[in-house]
This record gives C-alpha cells, structure tokens and sequence, in this order.
C-alpha cells in the first residue's frame, strides 16, 4: 500500500491530455484572415499562452495555503486546453489554399481572380487575401506562437511574483484585457462555429474575472495579504508624509473629484489628501562630474593633445 501512495502522489504531478475539447473549435468555413486576426488571442500579451505560462509558474511557485495552489492549477490547465482549442480554430480556419482563400474572402469565382494574380500566381493570392503568409511558409497552415502581426510570443507578457496579491491583481487585468480582445474578434465574424467558440470564451473569462477578484478577498479575509502589497514591509519606514497624498501634475483640477483625492483611504490607514499645485522636493539640478577619462566620455571642456 505504501509503494501505491508514493505512485499515487507522484502521479498528480503529471499532465494527461484528454482527446475532446472542453468546448467545440469548428468554423463553418475557412478564413485564412480571421486566422491571422485570431492569433492575437493566442500568442498575443493577453492571449490564452500569456495565461496559461503565467498561471502555471504562479502555481509551481505558491507558498502559500494548499486551497491557492490547487485553484491556480486548475485555471492553468484550463488555459491550456484553451490554448488547444484555439490553435486547433485558426488551423481549421487556414484548411483552403491561398486561392481559393481570396475567392471565398472577394466572393470572385468569375475569372476576373485570375486575371489581377497573374494567372493563378499562389503569392500574389496570399498577399491579396491578407493572410498570414508564415501561416504556409513556416506554419504549414497550422497555427503559431505569435500574435496577429507575427510577433513572437515572449515569457515577458507574464507574472509570477511569488505573491499572491500582487499576482492576483496582475491576473484580474490579464482576464479583463483578453476578454476585451475576444469580444473585438467576436464582432469582427459572423462565422457561427467561431462565435460559438469565442462565446464560451466570453463566458469563461467572466468567470476566471470573477474568481480572481473572489481569491483577492480570500487571501484578505485569511489575513495572509492586504493592501498596500506588500503588507509586511513595514510602513513606518515609508514617508509617511507624502503616503496617501494626491498631487496634481496635469493641467486642469477635475481629478480633484474623485474618490481618490479626499476621503479615507482604502486601506484604512490613512487619509488621502488633494495637492492641487504640487511642489518640487529635491535639491536642485546639478551637472553630473566628470568620468573616468579612460571612458572616452565627453568631456566637459576641450582636451589638450599630450605631449608623448
């Protein structure tokens, strides 16, 4: 029993790829510029891969309560089944050739195709469809970590602190920002299976919004984190003066209306305060000295030639 625990425990480590979508991927037909269009989702700052990589080192790195490990792991892989879903649309997408891709995006079977490509000329039609042309080059018309301009995916779009506060804050954003970009791509198809997809999608980043904003209250309420993050630097080592102190460096005082700018602060500890003409601290602008002249700097007056 015991040689089974130990498989069992080192079994939960493990990743199992089921062979049905949580949801369907199936357009109606082809449309090698909505493919382009839909990378953005998939390898773009806010798109399904940004999520996924972020969520999931958040998750390898938690520190903290069990509950927090386990629900950040069960968004993570929900994120990469997204991932799958989405990389399998925009390869059923590209499923036409360039020419007949041009046709289906012009409505132009009538020859007059031929005549403006040359023939029938194969890169004149991925230019005129305004496709991806990686998506055969280097993709073999199957999906790419990039976003809709080609750009590669970077482990930068991501966050993984090691605090939860900070990280959940960062993950309300990140949910907002790719909800917004799946409704801007909802309205630019009226292809149904795709809006069937991007609908759950919809869905379920209102859910993830809503479960993030949930964990922020959580981690709250069990007192391991609160505002201002992080909350075990202590804060009497700040300057207290300048704290919760709102300064005006724009013209006009309209942000003087706002929540922000009188009232307590929402964290408790303090009172914010409007400074409507606020004034410089520091000590005045002085030149920087002069560097090593091994440096090769300018210098600040002209050099004399040496004698040697």
């Amino acid at each position: 029993m015991r040689k089974l625990a130990s498989y069992v425990e080192r079994r939960r480590a493990l990743f199992f790829h089921t062979k049905q979508f949580q949801y369907n991927a199936m357009p109606d037909s082809p449309n090698p510029v909505f493919a382009k269009q839909m990378q953005e989702i998939l390898g773009g700052q806010w798109g399904e891969i940004s999520v996924m990589m972020g969520y999931l080192f958040q998750g390898f790195n938690c520190r903290g309560p069990a509950k927090y490990r386990d629900m950040i792991m069960d968004i993570a892989t929900e994120e990469a089944g997204h991932v799958e879903m989405i990389a399998t649309m925009i390869a059923r997408l590209l499923e036409t050739s360039p020419v007949e891709a041009e046709q289906a995006v012009s409505g132009d079977d009538s020859g007059v195709l031929g005549s403006v490509m040359g023939g029938g000329d194969t890169q004149e039609a991925i230019m005129l469809a305004a496709m991806n042309p990686q998506h055969a080059i280097v993709g073999g018309m199957g999906a790419m970590p990039r976003d809709s301009q080609g750009n590669p995916w970077n482990a930068n779009y991501i966050v993984a602190s090691g605090n939860l506060l900070a990280d959940f804050r960062f993950n309300v954003t990140a949910e907002s920002q790719g909800r917004l970009q799946v409704a801007r791509l909802y309205q630019l198809t009226e292809d149904p299976g795709v809006r069937d997809m991007l609908s759950f999608l919809l869905a379920r980043d209102t859910m993830h919004q809503n479960q993030w904003l949930a964990a922020i209250e959580e981690l709250e309420n069990d007192g391991l984190e609160e505002t201002p993050v992080p909350s075990n630097f202590p804060q009497e080592r700040e300057m207290s003066e300048v704290a919760y102190r709102y300064m005006n460096f724009s013209e006009g005082h309209e942000s003087q209306q706002g929540r922000w700018a009188s009232g307590p602060s929402k964290d408790g500890k303090g009172q914010f305060e409007y400074v409507g003409e606020p004034q410089a601290m520091g000590e005045m602008v002085e030149e920087l000295a002069e560097v090593d002249p091994r440096l090769y700097g300018t210098p600040k007056q002209p050099v004399q030639p040496s004698s040697s």
